[in-house]
């Protein structure tokens, strides 16, 4: 298990604390999460693996992970992408930063693909996501309203960052 930054309320380094350590209700991570958005405005949502130790089987971000020791927001991002869709070589704009709390405790830096890529051409690394899918902003909207617990637990506060 390697270690990961625990942060301040201003996201300042206070220290590393092994993952199995770490107290999400208390201790605040960084996390880095991309929006994919296609040119009809659809939004790519992520399942995660049934197999996650948080939120298994919901519907979250297309790509999103815990940044660790020595990494940066973006050079997470980078990894996370390729590792989890097989996207490499990617331009994407730096999102907003959000603060997220409730049942986990940490800073989301977002940032965004624009892309028409087919799902199909996207690889999908079984371990971490079960499944992908293109979502339009209403059904999205709707579905979180109707069945909130399909999606990851922070997921109202992600629409709220980044869906007009």
């Amino acid at each position: 298990m390697g270690k990961l930054p625990i942060v301040d309320e201003n996201d300042n380094l206070v220290e590393y604390k092994e993952r199995d350590k770490i107290n999400y209700q208390e201790d605040i991570y960084r996390v880095s999460a991309l929006w994919i958005v296609n040119s009809k405005g659809e939004l790519l949502l992520a399942k995660r693996a049934a197999t996650k130790t948080q939120d298994p089987n919901r519907w979250g971000p297309a790509v999103a992970g815990t940044v660790d020791k020595g990494e940066s927001y973006e050079q997470n991002i980078i990894k996370e992408a390729e590792e989890e869709l097989g996207l490499t070589g990617i331009e994407f704009q730096k999102g907003p930063k959000t603060r997220v709390k409730g049942r986990y405790n940490y800073f989301c830096q977002w940032f965004i693909l624009k892309t028409d890529k087919d799902i199909n051409e996207l690889r999908i690394e079984k371990d971490e996501v079960s499944e992908i899918k293109w979502w339009t902003k209403e059904e999205l909207k709707e579905q979180l309203k109707a069945n909130p617990e399909l999606f990851v637990s922070s997921m109202k506060q992600h629409i709220n960052a980044m869906v007009e």
